[in-house]
């Protein structure tokens, strides 16, 4: 879960601390915006856009027609489908007495999650709102039967009932209403082009309100009428687009909450994602050591073997040049050691166990070829796998401020907040760090979601870079 904003705002500073609660999460399964909410706000903030009130562009705009048109629609598809799931949940359970039964109403089920696929073509055309496909019919066995026993069981089948029950009074109610304010706004708003056809075909002066008291009929026909005949219409549009969309919201609800995949398959399915990236870091890991050991250490220490079986054999012979090799064998000892030092300090340094993330991260700052002010800020210590995570994503950040950054200073800030960790890590380099996909960072992103984490990326070109980081305090 990532958001990279290249200088969408100034660099934190110091020992600024970004608001915890300013965060965008995109995971699996997540509903965003829709387009046309994200298209109106990127127009609303364009530079030089339009200076007419959204409020008076929106009878005319493209989103307000598309609602309009998906309310429209509503009522006769609902019609349908309500008619469709009566007739087949009704007929299934009614021949339940029989052996047909099951496999009417399974077939029913499957013609109703038909028409739930429809419904979310629909809003995705028309409302611009993109809903997952729930999860599919999985057999526990094969053949018809299985099928039928899986369609049957499946929370999605019947929630797609739900919807099309739920949805046909309220679509009714919905096409009424979108329907009387629109078309009645509009013909009063446009009275001034066809008052004449009152005159001309039907005898009257105008738009009839009712009767005075002498038996006279009151019509809207003066100049001073007819223009407050069509500003009261133009009040009507304006409050008929605002009507039109709150109503899709209520499509939108119910599109999202019945149609879409519940909230516990999408989280099972990000579980079962971020379980992949766990498992393919943890191999990542796991080659990383053994790579070093074989490269490094292991090579070394075999080295070390034949030179000492060589000293051995001079010892008898050649003292001096035995001697001379057991020292150089001593000092080969001497790398091994602190190499292998340096590969548990990779795997899990012992500064963190013994004395916690503040010391541990103060020593690694030291090693950075940038100098790096810590300020770390925590009464307790975390839980130790979330230690362990927060001092590996410091460690990879100070490598790019040492290796991409040119940064002559950089800073580290830790605290703690509600039930988070947060870390902080600027520096005044270059910028032009991003996520894209195969990079470091992206990487660093896919293991703090694993373990519902995330990564913050603001870096400018030109600089400053800001990096932060926040975890599950878990302590």
């Amino acid at each position: 879960m990532v958001r990279g904003a290249a200088g969408a705002d100034p660099c934190h500073s110091g020992t600024s601390r970004p608001d915890p609660g300013r965060r965008i999460r995109q995971g699996k399964g997540h509903i965003g915006r829709t387009d046309d909410e994200t298209m109106d706000t990127a127009y609303a903030h364009r530079p030089g856009g339009s200076r007419v009130p959204a409020g008076l562009r929106a009878p005319f705009s493209a989103r307000t027609w598309r609602e309009f048109l998906h309310l429209m629609l509503n009522f006769p598809l609902s019609v349908g489908m309500f008619v469709f799931t009566m007739v087949a949940v009704t007929t299934g359970s009614g021949l339940l007495i029989t052996f047909l039964g099951i496999p009417v109403l399974a077939g029913g089920l499957a013609g109703i999650r038909a028409l739930g696929a429809l419904e979310r073509r629909r809003a995705r055309a028309l409302l611009g709102l993109d809903v997952a496909d729930p999860e599919p019919v999985r057999p526990s066995r094969p053949g018809l039967m299985g099928w039928v026993g899986a369609v049957l069981k499946s929370g999605v089948s019947w929630r797609h009932v739900l919807y099309c029950l739920l949805h046909f009074p309220w679509a009714l109610f919905a096409f009424i209403t979108s329907f009387t304010f629109w078309t009645l706004g509009w013909l009063l708003l446009a009275y001034p082009l066809w008052r004449w056809t009152f005159p001309a075909y039907l005898g009257r002066s105008g738009i009839q309100l009712g009767w005075d008291g002498s038996g006279n009929g009151i019509y809207l026909s003066t100049p001073v009428e007819t223009v407050l005949t069509s500003a009261a219409g133009l009040l009507l549009v304006v409050a008929g687009s605002w009507v039109i969309h709150g109503l899709t919201q209520v499509d939108r609800l119910m599109v999202q909450s019945l149609l879409g995949p519940s909230s516990l398959a999408a989280r099972v399915s990000e579980l079962e994602s971020d379980r992949g990236v766990v498992a393919d870091t943890a191999a990542g890991d796991l080659r990383r050591i053994e790579r070093d050991l074989h490269d490094g250490a292991q090579a070394r220490l075999v080295s070390l073997a034949m030179d000492l079986g060589l000293a051995k054999e001079k010892l008898a012979q050649d003292p001096e040049a035995a001697a001379k090799m057991v020292d150089e064998a001593h000092g080969e000892v001497k790398i091994a050691l602190q190499e292998l030092r340096d590969l548990a300090r990779g795997i899990h340094p012992a500064i963190l166990t013994d004395r916690g993330l503040g010391p541990a991260l103060s020593a690694l700052s030291a090693r950075c070829t940038v100098p790096v002010t810590v300020t770390v800020d925590l009464d307790h210590r975390p839980a130790a796998a979330i230690e362990g995570i927060a001092y590996f994503t410091v460690s990879e950040l100070l490598q790019n401020v040492s290796r991409h950054s040119g940064a002559t200073g950089a800073t580290l800030d830790v605290w703690h907040t509600a039930d988070r960790l947060m870390l902080l890590v600027t520096d005044d380099g270059r910028g032009g760090a991003h996520t894209a996909a195969g990079g470091g960072l992206a990487g660093l992103a896919e293991r703090l979601g694993a373990v519902d984490g995330l990564l913050v990326v603001e870096s400018p070109a030109g600089g400053p870079t800001a990096v932060s980081a926040e975890l599950p305090w878990r302590g």
